[in-house]
This record gives structure tokens, C-alpha cells and sequence, in this order.
């Protein structure tokens, strides 16, 4: 399997890794077998983590609040761009905590990710960075004694956002790099007036692709607005800011349910009567429909036998067709020129 662009440039430089070694935002376990032996690396991809485990020498972090993450500790420290622009404030600050004293900083990142505009956010707090190298469309990026950040907690790069829909209000958390951050997306908003227009029949519910716990905050607070009972509405998400954020939102809005981190259906256990999504299709900057797709073919193992499963997905994405042939009967319950919400009931 071939690496990504940046792990391969990272791999043409390999002169730069000295001492201990910290990785923040790998996307690709095979490249810890190119690298000298040990380290830390840290992904906020579920399903990356479950790759880079096992591997002698190795310490494999989860997101940024990982407790195995430890200040002063590292004296190289290369920085994946990630896509979000606020995210890379984040993912440096991190790697400023993490840094032992005269500690190298190395940002690597393709020139289709925006690696030209990043490198104002990197000499923002290390001026001194020079590029090193330019090759397979990335840039390489270096500087060294980076000046240490003698605190980092996530909990301060938190914000909240009041959302409303249907007369219902909600606070939702947000962090640096989540889905929709800051405001409610125009999928998930008409997801939700198909629930109030054709509410569900029953509960519990799973929200597959959960980001920041939105949409199982306000279905919990609409049946609190219409006086029905309390439903259980657990969420399941792959990035770790989502997962954080939907265990903040549903602390703040008192919602009932387990926030779960998994890459997909498959590390979870369970059947639920309803299942609901507005799941992603891009990975990074590139369109990436496999995530759903594989959702679609093994949901009917994890809905009760009649039980629903309603989307939201962009109109153009073909995803009609696979919910009819693993699901059952499909019915559009909205849609507009961007958007369309399906539902499907499994076969008994």
C-alpha cells in the first residue's frame, strides 16, 4: 500500500528525526515501519489508531487529550497538516507542549492542502522556520529550538454555539477540526425537520457519524418540547474532537446515551431500532464515498428486525440505490436542490 505524499517526503528527510520522535497527525500505520525504531504517534482517526497499534517501540495516542501524552518529552516533532486551517493552531500549540528544551518542530504538507498559507500559522510561533524541502507536490518545513508552551488543555480551545430548529434550542461544543464547526449545516437541519414532520416510532436511536452530538441533542430536546417519553440516543463518530464534543454537548443538554469512538459498525456491539446519519464523504480534501457505502452494507446487523434507517446525503452522491439492495424499501421524505433525506425500513 502506498504511503500518502507527505509520510513519503517525511521519509526522503529522515535526516531531520533526531532523539525522541513525536508524530501528530499520522495517517498511515506502514510508515512507523520506515522510521527509526520508537516514538510516539498520534492520530485523531479512530481507525488509524487501531493500524499504528502493536508496533514495538511505539506509543500510539488518540486524539489531542490522550493521557498518555506528556509535556517536555520530545526533541523532534513533525506536524501533518490537517485539513481544517484552525486545526493546525491546535496541532502545533500540542507539539509545543510535547517539546523537550532545544526540541526541532518539522511541518510537512501537500501544496493542495494549503501548506503555502499554513507556514504564516507555523512562523506565527516559530519565526526561525526555513524550508527544507519541496517534493511529491508537499513542502517540508523546519525550525529549530522551538520555544516550549508550558501549558496545553483542549478544554480551553472549546467553544459553544447556540443553535435553534424547529423551536428547539441547543448548545453544541466545537473543537478545532470537527465537522460544521460553529454552526448547523444545511444536511443536518433538514434531517431534523423530516423528525419533526415524520418523528420516529420508537427508541433507542444510534447516530452513525455523530460529529459533535447535534443531532441526538436535538431530537432529545424536541421530545422534551412535545412531552414524550425520554429516548436513549447513543452516537458513534471516528474523529476523537467529535466523540469529545458530542460527550460535552450531551453533558450540557442532558441527553441520555453513549458517545463511542470506532471506525465504522464493526467495533461496536448492539441493534437499535432506528439509525440515523448525515455521514461524511470526503477524507481530508479528497471525495471519499467508502466510508458510507461500507456503513450501508453492514448496517442491517445492527437494526432490529423492521427497524429504520433515515440519511441526509448530498442529492448527487448514489446512495439510493445500495440502501434498496441492503436495506429494504426506500422512501425520499425531503429534499431540495443540495440535499435529500431517505428513509428505509428493514426487511423482516
Amino acid at each position: 500500500m502506498s504511503l500518502p505524499n507527505s509520510h513519503e517526503v517525511l521519509l526522503r528527510n529522515r535526516h531531520l528525526v533526531q532523539g525522541r520522535l513525536a508524530l501528530l497527525g499520522v495517517s498511515a500505520g506502514e510508515l512507523l515501519t520506515d522510521l527509526p525504531a520508537g516514538g510516539m504517534a498520534m492520530s485523531e482517526h479512530a481507525g488509524v489508531c487501531a493500524s499504528l497499534s502493536g508496533r514495538d517501540g511505539w506509543q500510539i495516542c488518540f486524539g489531542y487529550d490522550d493521557p498518555a501524552l506528556a509535556a517536555d518529552t520530545f526533541d523532534t516533532l513533525v506536524v501533518f497538516l490537517p485539513k481544517a486551517r484552525a486545526e493546525l493552531d491546535l496541532r502545533l500549540a500540542l507539539a509545543r507542549w510535547l517539546a523537550a528544551p532545544r526540541a526541532r518542530l518539522v511541518l510537512v504538507g501537500e501544496k493542495k492542502e494549503g501548506i503555502a498559507g499554513a507556514v504564516k500559522q507555523l512562523k506565527a510561533v516559530a519565526p526561525q522556520a526555513t524550508k527544507t524541502d519541496s517534493a511529491r507536490h508537499c513542502q517540508v518545513w523546519c525550525a529549530e529550538n522551538i520555544e516550549p508552551l508550558p501549558e496545553f488543555s483542549l478544554r480551553e480551545w472549546m467553544t459553544w454555539t447556540g443553535i435553534d430548529c424547529q423551536s428547539v434550542h441547543l448548545d453544541v461544543a466545537g473543537l478545532p477540526g470537527i465537522f460544521s464547526l460553529g454552526e448547523l449545516d444545511d444536511g443536518t437541519r433538514l434531517l431534523m425537520e423530516t423528525l419533526d414532520r415524520a418523528p420516529l416510532r420508537s427508541g433507542p436511536v444510534l447516530d452513525f457519524a455523530c460529529g459533535a452530538g447535534v443531532l441526538g441533542a436535538w431530537l432529545h430536546r424536541w421530545q422534551e418540547r412535545q412531552d414524550l417519553p425520554r429516548l436513549t440516543i447513543d452516537g458513534i463518530d471516528v474523529q476523537s474532537q467529535a466523540v469529545i464534543c458530542a460527550r460535552a454537548t450531551y453533558e450540557r443538554n442532558g441527553v441520555s446515551g453513549r458517545i463511542m469512538a470506532s471506525d465504522g459498525l464493526p467495533g461496536i456491539e448492539g441493534s437499535w431500532p432506528v439509525i440515523l446519519s448525515n455521514p461524511p464523504f470526503h477524507s481530508g480534501v479528497r471525495t471519499d464515498l467508502s466510508m458510507t457505502e461500507r456503513f450501508l452494507r453492514e448496517v442491517v446487523r445492527h437494526l432490529a428486525p423492521g427497524g429504520e434507517v433515515r440519511l441526509v446525503a448530498n442529492s448527487f452522491l448514489p446512495y439510493e440505490p445500495l440502501m434498496k439492495r441492503c436495506i429494504g424499501p426506500v422512501e425520499r421524505l425531503r429534499e431540495n436542490q443540495r440535499f435529500t433525506v431517505y428513509r428505509a425500513f428493514r426487511r423482516s
